[in-house]
């Protein structure tokens, strides 16, 4: 019974100690754009609001141009407890614009040349503070209600963050090929995450197989189609802004592709776990099950989950895009001309061809769990 218990350990303890090994080495990975600041001679800190002009500000009806003047004290930085005048600079936009109010907490840029201030900008309201609380809460809640298997959730999700900031975007923007670099980074997060489920398993192998298998059909869907509808990479936010920053050489269409099959590996991972372990429990029970009657059963699981994990996606999809329908119907769009705008295409695509991921992952999860969790048992 002991030595059943120490191997069960070592293959939980396993996974955990190479994720703590990988979030050592990414912590201390540079990304190589460290030293890509646009000004060299400001420094970034927040700052405490005193007093607000608004005497220079023009209304315009819904939005508000000009400038609001503010006195600030400066919080942290080479100048803290310096008071002096900082300028929130407004362009008539309702996204980007800000205006600020007496005690607001602000992030602010302070511009220097010979140890002086020469100018200072208003960023935005200061929000560090808040979601560095929002993040705690939300951790301390994780280790109270999940215990151990929080604290596995954490290194995960801290791990998976360290990932896409330091090795996937660095990776993109330096030119890699972003189908292959997303995919190769997605298939090892598919073992890395499934192996602090399971350990060192035969369910671990078997969700992770299933888990790529869908994932590649969703990258392989996702190239076909994005060249199909003739969906250019620039329908994603912000993407323009890359090419005018000096990335002419990105291609934003194999990025666009990446997104899809990155967005929805999440939802992947999470089904092959539930059809995975559902025929592991069915094989506990029925030791003498064949591989062809576990299948069976997984298939059976995995029509009932596909339903609710495809909305599932649909939903998470949806709210990326709820204003524009809004618009759409607000101006009288007809359906068909609304379904065949390239920013609602390139949405039906992410959705769809995700969707394609998920239906099949069931399936070929069933299978894979069914041969390996029933071979060679006893």
């Amino acid at each position: 019974m002991k030595t059943l218990e120490k191997l069960k350990n070592n293959k939980t303890l396993g996974p955990v100690f190479l994720w703590i090994c990988l979030l050592v080495i990414l912590l201390c990975m540079p990304t190589g754009f460290e030293s890509a600041l646009t000004y060299r001679n400001a420094e970034r800190v927040d700052a405490l609001v005193i007093a607000t002009d608004e005497s220079d500000i023009v209304d315009t009806g819904l939005v508000r141009s000009g400038e609001q003047r503010c006195l600030i004290r400066i919080l942290s930085g080479s100048y803290k407890d310096t008071e002096t005048y900082a300028v929130n600079r407004l362009n008539g936009s309702l996204a980007e614009d800000k205006l600020f109010s007496p005690g607001d907490h602000a992030f602010v840029v302070v511009s220097h040349a010979g140890g002086e201030i020469t100018t200072v900008y208003m960023t935005d309201h200061f929000r560090l503070d808040k979601e560095v609380i929002l993040a705690a809460s939300f951790l301390l809640l994780l280790l109270l209600f999940a215990r151990g298997t929080g604290v596995r959730a954490i290194l995960s999700f801290v791990d998976t963050v360290l990932l896409l900031w330091k090795v996937l975007v660095p990776a993109l923007l330096k030119g890699y090929n972003p189908i292959w670099i997303s995919l190769f980074l997605v298939l090892v997060l598919t073992f890395l995450v499934l192996s602090l489920i399971y350990g060192w398993d035969k369910r671990c192998v078997a969700a992770t197989t299933g888990a790529a298998l869908g994932i590649l059909v969703t990258a392989v869907l996702g190239y076909l189609f994005t060249d199909l509808f003739q969906i250019h990479g620039a329908v994603m936010e912000s993407s323009e802004s890359l090419l005018y920053a000096g990335y002419q050489h990105l291609n934003l269409t194999r990025i666009f592709v990446a997104s899809i099959f990155l967005g929805s590996s999440g939802a992947v991972m999470d089904l092959s776990v539930d059809i995975c372990s559902a025929v592991y429990e069915v094989i506990e029970k029925r030791p003498d099950i064949s591989a062809k009657e576990a299948i069976s059963s997984g298939f059976a699981i995995g029509r009932a989950a596909c339903g609710s994990t495809t909305t599932t996606l649909l939903l998470a999809y949806s709210g990326s895009y709820i204003a524009l329908l809004m618009v759409f119907m607000a101006q009288g769009t007809p359906v068909e001309l609304m379904l065949n705008y390239k920013y609602v295409a390139a949405e039906i695509v992410h959705t769809i061809v995700g969707s394609f991921g998920l239906v099949t992952v069931a399936p070929l999860t069933a299978i894979t769990s069914g041969l390996l969790l029933t071979k060679n048992r006893k």
